[in-house]
């Protein structure tokens, strides 16, 4: 049974701002779990070109997939979820996924759910779909 919907735009060039800015390193502990940061490459500098520009836009998604789940989940961002407890991460495959830990992952279970994601980006844009549904 579905429990909720949510989805989520984020604009790249204004998420490059938060990743490259003076407080950088904060936001990026701050929001991004760890499997996030390596896959990613979130803790080394962005270089130029395409494979910054793929990092930029697969952060962004990954930004605009945490505030999918806070819609999908009717709570927004506040106790239990911490948005670094929210994680995008890629299967095998190449599909998106939800990975959660701490809090999150004990709400999660708490409320029998289980959520999927879709993913996409084009035109300085990411976009997330998220849907939660009962176990």
């Amino acid at each position: 049974m579905l429990y909720g919907i949510g989805c989520d735009l984020c604009e790249i060039a204004h998420l490059e701002k938060s990743l490259t800015g003076a407080h950088a390193a904060a936001f990026i502990r701050r929001v991004y779990g760890e499997a996030e940061r390596a896959a990613l490459s979130l803790d080394e500098p962005l270089p130029a070109g395409r494979s910054a520009a793929h990092r930029l836009a697969s952060a962004a998604a990954n930004f605009a997939a945490k505030e999918a789940f806070l819609k999908a989940a009717g709570t927004g961002l506040r106790e239990p979820f911490s948005l670094c407890e929210i994680e995008a991460v890629r299967l095998e495959n190449g599909a998106p996924a939800y990975h959660f830990s701490g809090q999150t992952a004990e709400w999660m279970q708490a409320h029998g759910l289980a959520a999927r994601l879709s993913l996409s980006h084009e035109g300085g844009m990411a976009l997330a779909f998220c849907t939660l549904e009962t176990l």
